[in-house]
C-alpha cells in the first residue's frame, strides 16, 4: 500500500514540497536562533560594559586613600594589577569567568612583605590574564594609562555568578582604570544572560510547535493543488481506459481549457487516436478490398474447374491459367504491401538504375529508353517492381508510344515514364496512388488490374527516401517521375 501511495505523482510532489520546505525552515530557524542569540549576548555585553565603566569612573574620582566599595545589583569585582580582589558586590557569593573567583576583598599587604608580595604579584599577574579567556574588541597594544584614566578597550567573557542565593549565567566586561596610589585596577561587571536564554528557548519552542503545523499546511495545500492540477490527467486516463475497453477509436479524450502541458498532452493523444483510427480504417478497407479482389478470380477459376470436371470438352484451360496468374500476381502484390507496411528496410545494395530501366523495358512494344548510368542504393527487386508497374500502367493507357528516360539532377536519380494517352486529371493525381483505386470503373479487370500497382510504386519510392509524382507529359498523356537519392 505504501509503495502504491508513493507511486502516485501527487504523493511524490507533496512529499518533495514538504521536504524542501522543511529543509528551508530548519536552515532559516537555525539562522534566526543564532542571530537572536548573538544580538542578545551583544546587548548583555553592552550593559555589562556600561556597568563596568560606571564603576571605573566612580573609582577614578574617589578620594585617594579612601577604601573602595561597590554598590551594584549585578556581580562586580575590582582587581588590582596583582590579581588581588580589593572590592566586590555585597551580595556576591560565587563567581567564575573573571580574573579571580574570590568574592571577598583580600587585605592589603604589609610594608614588610611588600617586596615579597610584589614578586608574588608579578607571578600572579603572569598566571591571571583577564583577556586570555575573552574576546577583546581590539587586539592592539594598550598604551600606559595616566592616573584617573579609563582604558578604551573592553574584554568580554562568559561565566556564572551567585547573588543572594540565585545563580545564573552572565556576560562579563573587563575595563582597566589607573588609580593614583593603587596602580592599574581591573573592573569586572556582569550582565545576566537570562533574557537571552529565555528568548532563545521561547523562539525554539515556537519553532518546534509552529514548524510541524506549517509543514502540515504545506503538505495539505500541495496535495490539493496537485490534485486539481492532475484532475485533467485522470480524465484523460479514464477516457483512454474506456476507449480500450470499448475499442471505439472514434472517441476522444477531453481537452482542458488551460493551454498548458496537460492540454497539449490531450491534443497529442487525440491526434494519435485520429491517426490510429485512420490506420485501422485503411486496414479494414484494405482487407475488404483484398477479399473482394481475391474472390473474383477464385470464383472464376472454381467455376471453370467445376465445368471442366463435369464436361472436360468445355474446359477453358487458357482462362483458368489466366485467372491463376492474375491470382498469383495479386497475392504477390498483397504480400509486398504487407512487408512495406511492416517497415521492411530496403537494404543498401548499389545498382545501376539506367541498366535496370533498360532491363524492365526490354521486349515491350512501343517503348523507347534513353538512360544514363546512375547508381542508387536499396532493393533492386523492389525498384524493379516500381518500374514494371509504371511501364504496365503506361502501356495500358498509351495510344502508341511510351518513353522512358533516366538521368541525374543534382543529388537525385530521376526516372521519367511518359505515354501519349489521355493523361490524368489534376483532381485525380493523388487519388490514383491510393490502394484499390481505378479511375475507369468500366475497364475490364483483365486490363485494369486490381488498383495496387501505383500504390506499391509510391510506397517503395518513399521507403527508399524518394518520391513518385504524376504530371502532364509533353505529348498530352501522363508523366510519372520517380526520384531516388543517387550514389556518387
Amino acid at each position: 500500500m505504501t509503495g502504491r501511495l508513493l507511486g502516485s505523482v501527487r504523493s511524490r510532489a507533496t512529499l518533495a514540497a514538504t521536504l524542501v520546505v522543511a529543509v528551508a525552515l530548519v536552515v532559516a530557524g537555525t539562522a534566526v536562533l543564532l542571530s537572536l542569540r548573538s544580538n542578545l549576548i551583544g546587548q548583555a555585553g553592552t550593559e555589562a560594559e556600561r556597568t563596568a565603566r560606571t564603576v571605573a569612573t566612580e573609582i577614578a574620582i574617589a578620594p585617594a586613600g579612601e577604601p573602595l566599595s561597590v554598590d551594584n545589583d549585578e556581580p562586580v569585582q575590582v582587581v588590582d594589577e596583582h590579581g588581588r580582589l580589593i572590592a566586590a558586590s555585597g551580595d556576591l557569593e560565587r563567581i567564575s569567568g573573571t580574573g579571580t573567583d574570590a568574592v571577598r576583598p583580600q587585605p592589603s599587604p604589609t610594608k614588610a612583605t611588600s617586596a615579597q608580595d610584589s614578586d608574588d604579584g608579578d607571578d600572579d599577574a603572569d598566571d591571571v590574564d583577564p583577556a586570555a579567556s575573552g574576546d577583546s574588541d581590539d587586539d592592539s597594544t594598550t598604551e600606559p594609562l595616566r592616573p584617573g584614566e579609563i582604558s578604551e578597550h573592553t574584554t568580554f567573557t562568559n561565566g556564572t555568578a551567585t547573588l543572594d542565593g540565585e545563580s545564573g549565567d552572565y556576560r562579563f566586561a573587563a575595563v582597566h582604570v589607573e588609580v593614583e596610589g593603587r596602580g592599574t585596577l581591573t573592573v569586572y561587571a556582569g550582565a545576566p544572560l537570562s533574557a537571552e536564554q529565555s528568548a532563545v528557548k521561547t523562539a525554539l519552542t515556537v519553532m518546534l510547535i509552529g514548524f510541524p503545523l506549517l509543514l502540515g499546511v504545506v503538505a495539505g495545500v500541495t496535495w490539493l493543488v496537485t490534485r486539481r492540477a492532475l484532475r485533467p490527467v485522470e480524465g484523460i486516463r479514464g477516457e483512454m481506459a474506456a476507449i480500450t475497453a470499448s475499442e471505439d477509436l472514434a472517441r476522444r479524450v477531453p481537452v482542458p481549457d488551460t493551454h498548458d502541458e496537460v492540454a497539449r498532452l490531450a491534443l497529442t493523444t487525440n491526434e494519435t487516436l485520429a491517426a490510429l483510427e485512420a490506420s485501422v480504417e485503411r486496414q479494414r478497407r484494405f482487407v475488404a478490398d483484398a477479399s473482394h479482389e481475391l474472390r473474383s478470380p477464385i470464383a472464376s477459376l472454381r467455376t471453370q474447374l467445376e465445368v471442366g470436371a463435369a464436361h472436360p470438352e468445355l474446359l477453358d484451360l487458357g482462362g483458368a491459367v489466366q485467372d491463376t496468374v492474375r491470382l498469383q500476381d495479386l497475392a504477390a502484390d498483397l504480400l509486398l504491401l504487407a512487408r512495406l507496411d511492416a517497415g521492411e528496410r530496403p537494404g543498401e545494395k548499389r545498382f545501376d538504375l539506367g541498366a535496370l530501366a533498360r532491363e524492365q523495358a526490354e521486349g515491350r512494344a512501343g517503348v523507347t529508353v534513353r538512360a544514363q548510368a546512375v547508381e542508387v542504393a536499396g532493393s533492386r527487386g523492389q525498384v524493379g517492381r516500381v518500374l514494371t508497374n509504371l511501364l504496365d500502367n503506361a502501356g495500358r493507357h498509351a495510344r502508341s508510344a511510351v518513353a522512358v528516360t533516366v538521368g541525374r539532377e543534382g543529388a537525385w536519380a530521376v526516372v521519367a515514364v511518359a505515354d501519349d494517352g489521355d493523361g490524368v486529371a489534376e483532381a485525380d493525381r493523388e487519388r490514383i496512388f491510393e490502394r484499390f483505386v481505378r479511375l475507369d470503373e468500366a475497364r475490364s479487370r483483365d486490363e485494369g488490374g486490381a488498383g495496387l500497382g501505383l500504390a506499391i510504386a509510391r510506397d517503395v519510392a518513399v521507403r527508399h527516401g524518394g518520391t513518385l509524382t504524376v504530371d502532364r507529359a509533353p505529348t498530352g498523356g501522363a508523366l510519372f517521375e520517380l526520384r531516388l537519392p543517387s550514389v556518387q
